[in-house]
């Protein structure tokens, strides 16, 4: 096994997550097997407990574990499943440790952080880079390992008293350390500063690890005279600096790699040099190329609680771009905060009232991601209404199917007390209620997590063709509250379909609207299967209904979903076979072209160049 162990210094936030990933992307195309940890020093014991405004959006895998979002960077670029030991935090860590302690396995010795925390970290990092991660069987061939934090901060010490030792015992050309960091380039002087990154790797070296090849980030391409400059004062070869600076796109990433030859240096400090392949990156360049090329746009309004912080629905954000540019569509999001839809702000905060309704009622589609808490959702039910009145097309997910049932209780069954027992646990039209399997009093871990199996109960509806008129499909979950089972019979009296159910019948997993164009709400996470070239039905549904492609699409689920062609084949459609995610292989369809739509503004979201509008401004 091969080890490559990416950290970054002196500033956070510099894309160690999108670095380390774009690093497994080029191996992989070099003909290796690839699997990825990333270590978070924080206590918790995962990120199931955490506000999305601390840290983003939480990752939930398989197996049910909640993770931090940089595993869903590793799953989308690398098209694998990890697990929940593929994030290591200090919780899990003190935790194996004390529990140990308790049964009595270290024998009376007095438990430290050297040895004992620093070896149940090598310990830990050796047993799951051992297990298969892309569906094969064996291990791979090198784990890619993200270091959280920076350089210096004292939660990450034991981790990296721990890689250095690791590193020692694994031995040269088994262990490679990548290094990310800043090069800024200061207003006043107009050239950029080396300083940062010395001092960064000077650090690095007094804590006993020594980079091996320093990732620059920087606004602009360096000179190579920079690139001296840090040879010179960081030891490094030049060969081994890669620049990897601003882009349009984060599919770029693993081609500036590419060209830069940082194949080649990671190849040569892990001896396999036998490798004969170059990296086959011809995919990679066609989506980057086709997405910079796009131009008609298709605008989504995200209704949401926690706009001010895109990174809170990261995996919604790259689902809805992978539907968009399978579209062929520039991705236009419009961040509406579903508190300023509401009554309250008409009076409290007026202009940021118009402003959302603005943006709402300028979407060509409507989604509600999932989310926790009564903030905001009387402004969440409205932008449902607006949708299902309007024809307009909608998705909610989690939270936002519970909101699309809650609100057609209302405006169409006239039960104007329905309600979630979420938001109201006393009222008299539960229309949402508690599993009866979940812990009011345990927060952590409690919650229906990780893939569950859908069945489709209408064959023909929208959700199956476009899912490939499979059977049923594997999506993964988290949530505490479902649909009420013992009103679903009024509510299919009174129009709306649950099309989709769970093994027993009676989890409602998926509702449908047949009178409109595209009102679909799932319970499930969807969002987090999606993949560059493969995204997610539902979000496909979606984009497509938004941009006048729906009806195309879903007429040929008899024959094959149509599906554009790929990034280097230009326009058009292709009539390669198409498997989804969860679906079967499908058909062939004759070629159709394309149709157009829409308008757009601009905003740069954790990489991708996703055009975005606040209701703010």
């Amino acid at each position: 096994m091969k080890y490559v162990l990416v950290t970054g210094g002196v500033v956070s936030g510099l894309g160690k997550g999108v670095t380390a990933s774009s690093i497994g992307v080029v191996l992989k195309a070099c003909g290796l097997r690839v699997t990825s940890i990333k270590i978070d020093p924080y206590l918790n014991t995962d990120a199931g407990t955490m506000s999305p405004f601390e840290h983003g959006e939480v990752f939930v895998l398989d197996d049910g574990g909640e993770v931090d979002l940089d595993l869903g960077n590793y799953e989308r670029f690398l098209d694998i499943k990890l697990t929940r030991d593929n994030n290591i935090t200090t919780g899990k860590i003190y935790q194996s440790v004390i529990d140990k302690e308790r049964r009595g396995d270290y024998l009376g010795k007095t438990v430290q952080v050297v040895p004992h925390i620093t070896d149940a970290i090598q310990e830990w990092i050796e047993r799951v880079a051992m297990v298969p991660v892309d569906g094969k069987e064996g291990p791979a061939d090198v784990c890619v390992i993200e270091l959280g934090g920076t350089i210096g901060d004292i939660e990450s010490m034991p981790f990296i008293e721990a890689l250095g030792q690791f590193s020692y015992r694994v031995g040269p050309g088994n262990f490679c350390l990548v290094h990310v960091s800043l090069v800024p380039v200061l207003k006043a002087v107009g050239e950029p500063k080396t300083k940062p990154t010395q001092h960064s790797v000077r650090g690095l070296r007094g804590l006993g690890l020594t980079p091996n090849i320093l990732a620059c980030r920087s606004d602009k391409p360096l000179d190579i005279n920079i690139k001296e400059k840090l040879s010179l004062f960081c030891h490094v070869p030049v060969a081994n600096i890669i620049n990897l600076h601003d882009v349009t796109n984060i599919w770029h990433i693993p081609l500036l790699l590419k060209e830069q030859k940082a194949h080649e240096a990671l190849l040569k400090l892990l001896n396999l040099q036998g490798c004969p392949k170059e990296p086959m990156l011809e995919e990679w360049m066609g989506r980057a190329k086709l997405y910079d090329m796009l131009q008609e746009t298709v605008r989504i309004a995200m209704v949401g609680k926690y706009t001010g912080l895109s990174d809170s629905y990261l995996s919604v954000l790259k689902a809805l771009l992978h539907a968009s540019v399978d579209c062929r569509r520039k991705l236009v999001v419009d961040w509406v905060p579903s508190s300023d839809l509401e009554e309250t702000a008409a009076k409290e905060a007026p202009e940021a009232h118009k402003a959302a309704w603005r943006l709402l009622k300028g979407a060509d589609g409507v989604l509600v991601p999932g989310g926790f808490g009564d903030r905001g959702v009387q402004g969440k039910i409205l932008a449902a209404k607006y949708a299902r009145e309007n024809k307009i097309p909608y998705l909610g997910i989690c939270l936002g199917m519970q909101i699309a049932v809650i609100e057609f209780a209302r405006s169409v069954m006239n039960l104007r007390e329905a309600n979630s027992m979420e938001f109201d646990p006393d009222t008299t039209a539960p229309v949402v209620i508690f599993m009866p399997e979940g812990s009011k009093t345990q927060m952590g871990g409690t919650m229906r997590l990780g893939s569950r199996r859908t069945f489709f109960t209408v064959a023909d509806c929208k959700s199956a063709k476009l899912y490939g008129k499979v059977s049923f499909v594997d999506e993964r979950h988290r949530h505490r509250y479902e649909v009420n089972p013992n009103m679903v019979p009024e509510f299919e009296k009174a129009g709306l379909v649950f099309v989709g159910k769970d093994e027993t019948g009676k989890r409602m997993e998926i509702i449908e609207l047949p009178s409109h164009p595209y009102y679909v709400g799932v319970q499930f996470h969807p969002e987090f299967k999606s993949r560059p070239g493969k995204p997610s039905a539902v979000f496909l549904g979606l984009i497509a209904a938004s941009c006048g492609q729906l009806d195309a699409r879903l007429q040929a689920s008899d024959g094959q979903i149509i599906q554009p062609a790929s990034p280097a084949h230009g326009n058009g459609y292709s009539t390669t076979p198409r498997t989804y995610r969860n679906g079967g292989s499908l058909k062939k369809q004759k070629q159709l072209p394309i149709k157009s739509l829409v308008n757009g503004g601009s905003f740069r979201s954790n990489g991708n160049c996703v055009h975005v509008q606040h209701s703010s401004t």
